[in-house]
């Protein structure tokens, strides 16, 4: 995933100031290519162009569960697009590395959670309905050198944050930098346990974030994932983001990364429980919409990477005070 940041990072530095972006939610059908296993599949993705035929995206793409295979992860892509009929319909062709999670069966405990990496081929169909709106076909192709390959077909809908060049641009002011250079976020949210059962705890953090560049944000974050009968853990995480407003600076989408320092109590499959000092990794998601001058809701989607198989999902919800 620090692969994955740095090329988002890469991309929004360089792409052209006045870029169209778009956000979608995509979902529909996945299969084992090779066992004919089937499941559902559900994708989340912002994509932003860089020229009239080339455009990248950043996504999350979750696959389901197949037999012995819970796999989500994260796609990186770069798109080859060609437009029809005044730039109401759109071919893309795009490709990329997915770095996946996967909670599979283990034999000496009650399952595993692997990771690496694969890529990801699309193909996609769109249509641009004048009022921003976007309606669009898609099939992902993921092929991995150590886990299952997959083949799904979604649909989804999505929404130009930016106007695309067919239409009128629309004026967005200039944010002052140093209005919101800080922001302190209380949340409270849920745990998921990446097992095969999904244990869920109640959980709860403290955020501090400040702006560090025009398009970079770095964070602290008190973490606290409850108590879900596997693990009770929490701990300091620090990240590093990639982040950009839109809609006159109202909404605000963002990728991180990091580091977790965690303190562990947690019962092993043995009934032995241990503290455990370590450092995890933490990969997140986030958006913010503000609701006044210096009040904003956020919702942050934390994926916590460890290497003794207690990853988690951490979804958070809270209010932010900027200043």
């Amino acid at each position: 995933m620090r692969l994955i940041l740095t090329l988002f990072l890469f991309f929004v530095l360089v792409s052209p100031l006045h870029a169209q972006e778009e956000l979608f939610g995509l979902s529909g059908m996945l299969q084992n290519a090779e066992t004919g296993d089937e499941s559902y599949s559900w994708q989340l993705e912002y994509l932003e162009e860089l020229n009239r035929n080339l455009a990248f995206s950043i996504s999350y793409l979750n696959e389901g569960h197949l037999p012995s295979h819970h796999r989500d992860g994260h796609t990186l892509q770069l798109w080859a697009r060609t437009s029809l009929l005044d730039k109401r319909y759109r071919l893309s062709a795009g490709i990329g590395p997915f770095h996946y999670f996967d909670t599979t069966p283990a034999q000496d405990a009650a399952y595993a959670n692997e990771h690496g990496w694969g890529a990801i081929m699309s193909l996609a169909a769109a249509w641009h309905l004048d009022n921003r709106w976007i309606f669009q076909l898609r099939t992902n192709l993921v092929e991995t050198a150590d886990n299952v390959d997959t083949v799904s077909a979604m649909f989804g809908i999505g929404y130009e944050l930016t106007p695309s060049a067919r239409k009128a641009p629309v004026p967005e002011s200039t944010p002052s930098a140093a209005a919101s250079r800080n922001e302190l976020t209380v949340y409270l949210g849920r745990t998921i346990v990446n097992s095969l059962d999904s244990e869920h705890s109640v959980a709860t953090a403290l955020e501090y974030r400040r702006r560090l560049w025009h398009y970079v944000d770095g964070s602290l974050t008190w973490l606290y994932e409850g108590d879900n009968r596997l693990s009770r853990r929490n701990g300091l995480c620090t990240q590093l983001w990639g982040v950009k407003s839109f809609l006159d600076d109202r909404l605000s989408l963002g990728a991180g990364g990091g580091l977790y320092f965690r303190l562990d109590h947690y019962q092993n499959l043995f009934n032995e429980t241990y503290a455990d000092r370590n450092i995890s990794g933490i990969v997140t998601l986030t958006a913010s919409y503000r609701i006044g001058p210096v009040w904003a809701l956020r919702a942050s989607w934390n994926r916590i990477v460890t290497s003794y198989n207690s990853d988690t999902d951490v979804l958070l919800g809270g209010i932010g005070y900027r200043f």
